[in-house]
């Protein structure tokens, strides 16, 4: 079983002092801190998982500049077998869609059975990668999936549904899948496993490599377009409700009916 992983570097916000640079149109992430998307971690081990069942590849691809090769070693440090960097002036101010056409591209060029992604990424939250790559590779997908096993020739998958469900169904071959954190647990990486990689040339692909017509790709193929970027307006606080739960109870009820909630 060939798979392809389709990972991405990210920033760590979770704790962090968020500001927006004075453009408006992105944050300022000079002193964040990077990483390879908590979701990705979680389609690379499932990958890796597979791939020790059944045999086959798994490749991780990034679509990104030098410093995103971090995540790339990252998944060679976990047991891919294969990393390569999509990077090209080209690809510069590429939405979802974008990305995703670069990514099909690369993918095309090799032998896959499964694509895998992370269910969603901690940048920008937008959850369509999945999607648009199933529909350009022409492949059946699932998305959230929370169980993954492979018989018959066929890809049975668990996901989550709507109302907190979860459903089982196959896939037939090639397909793309996005992965729910919690469906494994990703292995640990150690110093000596990164050291192990660090000198491992990383090959990279531009448009002229994927066959990639410009216009496709980068900001002359988006089909959005960032306007303004800002933070939520802070309020004047947060009022604290102490006493026992009934007493909490009855001065939360008090207070929306103050405010006109009830």
């Amino acid at each position: 079983m060939d798979i392809v992983v389709c990972i991405k570097r990210v920033p760590d916000v979770a704790e962090a002092d968020v500001e927006i640079e004075r453009s408006g149109l992105r944050i300022d992430d000079s002193d964040l801190s990077w990483g390879m998307n908590e979701w990705d971690t979680f389609a690379v081990e499932e990958a890796l998982r597979l791939e020790a069942e059944h045999g086959g590849t798994v490749t991780a691809l990034t679509v990104g500049g030098e410093d995103d090769e971090e995540v790339l070693r990252r998944a060679l440090a976990m047991g891919a077998d294969t990393a390569i960097r999509l990077a090209d002036d080209a690809f510069e101010g590429s939405d979802p869609l974008a990305v995703a056409t670069v990514l099909a591209a690369a993918i095309r060029k090799r032998p896959y059975d499964l694509v895998l992604t992370g269910a969603v990424s901690g940048d920008t939250g937008s959850a369509q990668l999945g999607g648009m790559l199933a529909a350009l590779l022409g492949a059946g997908q699932v998305a959230l999936a929370t169980r993954t096993a492979f018989a018959n020739g066929k890809l049975e998958v668990q996901h989550e549904v709507e109302g907190g469900l979860e459903r089982v169904v196959e896939l037939d071959l090639p397909a793309v899948v996005t992965v729910q954190t919690g469906i494994n647990e990703p292995r640990y990486v150690s110093i000596r496993g990164i050291r192990k990689v660090a000198s491992v040339e990383i090959p990279v692909e531009g448009a002229g490599d994927l066959g990639l017509d410009v216009a496709a790709v980068g900001a002359a193929g988006a089909r959005e377009a960032l306007s303004e970027l800002f933070l939520p307006p802070t309020g004047e606080g947060a009022e604290i409700l102490e006493g026992g739960p009934d007493e909490v109870a009855e001065k939360l009820v008090e207070r929306l009916r103050e405010r006109g909630g009830i």
